[in-house]
């Protein structure tokens, strides 16, 4: 017998649960890239960023909602983004994302009903479950996006992180501030 889907959250409930989001949580391959890993001669090289979620994030910490990688590959590509971008955190190489997650929510002191995380693949589905507000891109694997309480329109490495962002700086009330600082100066980070 197959089991029923979870009800999505409706648009009050969803608000809601972005309005109260003090971390934000995201896979890499998939959610912040469009998943294609390049390979050459000595092995990966590349990954490809979208700059549009890149200064959604910038400016989401400006106004003090940090954000955090949570992946299960390890990358000097991920790492060097994730310093430019200043995450509050960057989890790499954590196969077993439930406890990871758990041990970064520990580390950085928030309650999981405070944490937004995106996903888009099973092994992102104990995190989901755990956080307070799940996200995932519009080309998540169907298990995930049945969980997820937030699907994008945008794909992965397409803007769907900037659609969790600004989903959670506009029921917070911190968009306009996000606005203003990033109309004031173009030069407290690069995206």
């Amino acid at each position: 017998m197959p089991t029923e889907a979870p009800s999505k959250p409706g648009k009050e409930e969803l608000t809601s649960r972005a309005s109260r989001v003090r971390l934000l949580v995201f896979d890499v391959d998939g959610v912040l890239t469009d998943g294609g890993l390049y390979y050459g001669d000595n092995g990966e090289v590349m990954k490809r960023f979208n700059v549009k979620d890149g200064h959604a994030l910038v400016m989401a910490r400006l106004v003090g909602l940090p954000a955090a990688i949570l992946t299960a590959r390890s990358s000097r590509i991920v790492e060097a983004r994730g310093r430019e971008l200043g995450l509050a955190a960057i989890f790499q190489g954590r196969k077993e994302k439930g406890p990871a997650f758990l041990e970064l929510l520990a580390q950085l002191q928030i309650p999981a009903n405070q944490c937004a995380y995106m996903g888009d693949d099973l092994n992102d589905l104990d995190p989901m479950s755990l956080s307070g507000l799940s996200a995932c891109p519009a080309d998540a694997v169907p298990e995930v996006r049945q969980e997820a309480d937030f699907v994008t329109t945008n794909v992965g490495g397409h803007g769907a992180a900037r659609e969790l962002v600004e989903l959670c700086l506009r029921a917070s009330g911190r968009w306009e501030d996000a606005v203003g600082l990033m109309r004031s100066t173009d030069k407290r980070s690069t995206s």
